[in-house]
C-alpha cells in the first residue's frame, strides 16, 4: 500500500552530514523511500540555536538544489521550529513563497512564539510533567499568518497550553506530524485524549511517531498498532496518519528504516482492514493538505 509520511529529518541530516539524500546512509534516503512505496514525504527543515536563521537558508538552498524528478515520491517542504524567525513575522509569507507547506512553532525549547511540551530541570527533561503555558502574543500572530498563507500548523512539540490556544474553536485542520497517544505511553511528547479529540474536531490528523521512547516497551509493530487504535478510538478513523521521524530517532528494532514500512502496513491492514488502513496511510493527510494548502 502506498503511504504518506508527515515528518522526517532526512533533509537536514544529509545536508549536515555532507552526503546525498538519494543514497546516503539514512533511514529515509530517497532510494529507500521509493523502494518502500512512499507516495509523499514531508521533508523538514529543522533549526535550533543562535545561527538558526543562517542554517535555515543553507538547508533551503540544499533542498532547492535537489532533483526530485525520478525519486518516485512527491516531496513536501516543512519547517520544524519557527523560532528562527524571532520577532520577524514578515518571514512567514516569505516561507510560503519559498514553498513551505507546514510548520511547527517550537521544538524542545522556549522561543519567542511559545513553549515546548518538555519541561526541563537542571538540563534534564521531565517526561512525566506537562507544560500548561500557552502561546505568547507573537505566537498567536504567527498562527493567524500561517492560516492566512495556507500553511498547515503542526502542534508536535508544542505545550498543552499552546495547542489548546490553537485548537480552541478551530475550523481549519491542524496536524501533529509526529506525536503519539499519551493514553498508551505516558510521556509528555504524546498527545492527551483531549488534544486528540480537538485535532479530530477541526478535521486534522495525528502522525504516529516510530520513536521507541514515545511508543513504550514491546515489539515495534504491536506498539504502533496500539497507538493507532487508541487514536482511532478517541478521535475516529479520519484523524490518524503516519509521521515516522526517521533520521531524527534511534533506529527502532524491527523498523530500522523505511524499507520496513511495507511490512508494518501489511500488519495494520490485517488489523484495521483495507479501508481504514488506506485512510491512515494517505487519505487523511491528503484531505488536510488539500483543504489547507490549495
Amino acid at each position: 500500500m502506498r503511504y504518506i509520511d508527515l515528518h522526517c529529518d532526512t533533509l537536514t541530516v544529509s545536508c549536515d552530514g555532507g552526503y546525498s539524500p538519494s543514497d546516503g546512509p539514512l533511514q529515509a534516503s530517497f532510494s529507500k523511500l521509493s523502494q518502500s512505496g512512499c507516495e509523499m514525504q514531508c521533508l523538514a527543515i529543522f533549526t535550533e540555536g543562535a545561527d538558526a536563521p543562517l542554517r535555515f537558508e543553507k538547508y533551503l538552498s540544499f533542498f532547492r538544489g535537489l532533483d526530485f524528478k525520478d525519486c518516485g515520491f512527491e516531496a513536501v517542504l516543512t519547517v520544524e521550529n519557527l523560532g528562527f524567525i524571532g520577532s520577524d513575522l514578515g518571514r512567514i509569507p516569505k516561507l510560503a513563497e519559498a514553498g513551505v507547506k507546514m510548520a511547527s512553532l517550537v521544538w524542545n525549547y522556549e522561543n519567542a512564539l511559545g513553549y515546548p511540551n518538555l519541561i526541563f530541570k537542571d538540563g534534564v527533561p521531565l517526561f512525566g510533567r506537562r507544560e500548561k503555558r500557552g502561546l505568547k502574543p507573537l505566537g498567536k500572530e504567527a498562527v493567524a499568518l500561517l492560516d492566512e498563507n495556507k500553511m498547515i500548523i503542526d502542534i508536535s512539540h508544542l505545550s498543552d497550553g499552546g495547542a489548546e490556544d490553537i485548537l480552541r474553536n478551530r475550523k481549519i485542520p491542524v496536524v501533529a506530524s509526529h506525536s503519539n497517544a499519551y493514553g498508551v505511553c505516558g510521556v509528555c511528547r504524546n498527545l492527551t485524549d483531549g488534544l486528540i479529540e480537538k485535532v479530530a474536531d477541526c478535521g486534522g490528523a495525528v502522525g504516529v511517531n516510530y520513536c521507541k521512547d514515545f511508543l513504550g516497551e514491546g515489539e515495534i509493530f504491536g506498539l504502533i498498532e496500539r497507538h493507532v487504535k487508541h487514536i482511532i478510538s478517541v478521535g475516529g478513523e479520519d484523524c490518524v496518519a503516519l509521521g515516522s521521524d526517521f533520521d531524527g530517532i534511534p533506529a527502532p528494532p524491527g523498523l530500522e528504516d523505511c524499507t520496513k514500512v511495507s511490512a508494518l502496513l501489511e500488519r495494520l491492514e490485517k488489523s484495521l482492514g483495507y479501508r481504514v488502513c488506506e485512510k491512515l496511510c494517505r487519505k487523511n493527510f491528503l484531505r488536510v493538505f488539500n483543504e489547507v494548502c490549495n
